[in-house]
C-alpha cells in the first residue's frame, strides 16, 4: 500500500484506501443495503453492528440483505453481549449458511458485566466456534487513542493473545481501528503496528459524515474525547473544521504516510457512519469519482 518517496502519489493512494475500504450500518435497517450497494464497489465489506439491545440473530436479516445486494456482510460480535455457546453457535451457522459470512469483527463490548460466558474477545475466540463454523478471518479492534477503560499495556497483551489464538485455529486476522480526529495519533499507531505486527492488514477508522452534535456524542461514547480536547485548546475554529463532517484531513495525512513508508500495512479505511450509512456511502462514491477526474 506504499510507494517510494520519489514516486509519491498521495491522491492515488487515497483513492485506493477508500475504494478498498469498508463502512458500517445499523442492524435494524436492512432496507439500506440496496441504497448503499448502488454507491459502492461490488463486494465492499459492510459491517453490521451488534448493539446492547440486539441479540446476535437480530442482525441476520441485515446480513442477508447486504449479501443479496452484492456486498460483503461482516457482523460485529460483542463478546460480553453473547449469552452462551448455543447462541454463538446458532448465529454463526445461520450467518455462514444464510448470508455467506466469511469474517467477523470480534469486540469485547462495553457492558460492565458480561451477559454470559465470554468476558472478552479472547474468550470468545478461544471457544473455537469461529473457525469450526466456517469463518476464515476475524477483525480485531485497534485504538489509536487508547481505550477509555483499559490500559495500553493490557491492550497489547490482549492483542497478542488473540493473534495467537487465531493463528492456532487457522483464522486470518486484520485490524479495524477506532476513529480519531488526531492524524498524528493515527500515524503513530500505524507506525507502531508496522513494527510489531507487519503482516497484519490495517483498516483505519474514519468518522463519516454526521452532524456535529452526533459526532461529538459518539466521540465521547467511543473514547476519542482526547483528540477533541486537544482540538479545543486550539480554539473552536479547529473543532468546527473537524466536525464539519468530512474526514478528508485524516485521509490526506494517512495516504501521505502510506506513500512514503515502504513498511506501511494500511490497506483501507473504515467509515463509522453514526446512523448515516447512505451519506457515508455517497461520500465514498463521490471521493473515488472525483479522484478519477483530471485536475
Amino acid at each position: 500500500m506504499s510507494s517510494p518517496a520519489s514516486a509519491v502519489d498521495s491522491p492515488g493512494i487515497a483513492a485506493e484506501l477508500v475504494s478498498g475500504g469498508s463502512l458500517e450500518m445499523g442492524a435494524h435497517r436492512p432496507q439500506d443495503a440496496r441504497d448503499i450497494a448502488a454507491l459502492l464497489p461490488a463486494g465492499t465489506p459492510v459491517y453490521v453492528n451488534h448493539l446492547p439491545r440486539h441479540k446476535l440473530l437480530d442482525t441476520l436479516p441485515t446480513l442477508v440483505a447486504v449479501r443479496e445486494a452484492g456486498l460483503e456482510p461482516v457482523p460485529h460480535i460483542a463478546a460480553r453481549r453473547v449469552k452462551d455457546r448455543a447462541e454463538l453457535q446458532n448465529f454463526l451457522k445461520r450467518a455462514v449458511g444464510d448470508a455467506g459470512v466469511r469474517k467477523a469483527l470480534i469486540l469485547g463490548g462495553d457492558e460492565s458485566e458480561a451477559l454470559g460466558a465470554y468476558a472478552d474477545g479472547a474468550a470468545l475466540i478461544r471457544e473455537g466456534l469461529l473457525a469450526a463454523t466456517g469463518l476464515r478471518e476475524i477483525g480485531l479492534p485497534g485504538y489509536p487513542e487508547g481505550h477509555p477503560r483499559i490500559p495500553r499495556a493490557a491492550l497489547e497483551v490482549a492483542f497478542a493473545e488473540k493473534m495467537a489464538l487465531a493463528a492456532a485455529q487457522g483464522l486470518g486476522t486484520y485490524v479495524v481501528t477506532q476513529f480519531s480526529f488526531a492524524p498524528a495519533r493515527i500515524i503513530e499507531y500505524c507506525a507502531g503496528m508496522a513494527r510489531s505486527a507487519p503482516g497484519v492488514p490495517i483498516y483505519v477508522g474514519l468518522a463519516g459524515p454526521a452532524s456535529p452534535v452526533a459526532l461529538l456524542r459518539f466521540a465521547q461514547r467511543c473514547g476519542v474525547s482526547a483528540s477533541l480536547r486537544a482540538l479545543r485548546t486550539q480554539g473552536m475554529d479547529a473543532v468546527r473544521l473537524v466536525t464539519h463532517t468530512d474526514p478528508k484531513e485524516q485521509l490526506s495525512a494517512l495516504s501521505h504516510y502510506c506513500a512514503v513508508h515502504a513498511d506501511c500495512n494500511v490497506v483501507g479505511v473504515h467509515l463509522f457512519t453514526f446512523g448515516g450509512v447512505t451519506a457515508s456511502a455517497d461520500w465514498m462514491n463521490r471521493y473515488i469519482a472525483s479522484l478519477g477526474k483530471p485536475a
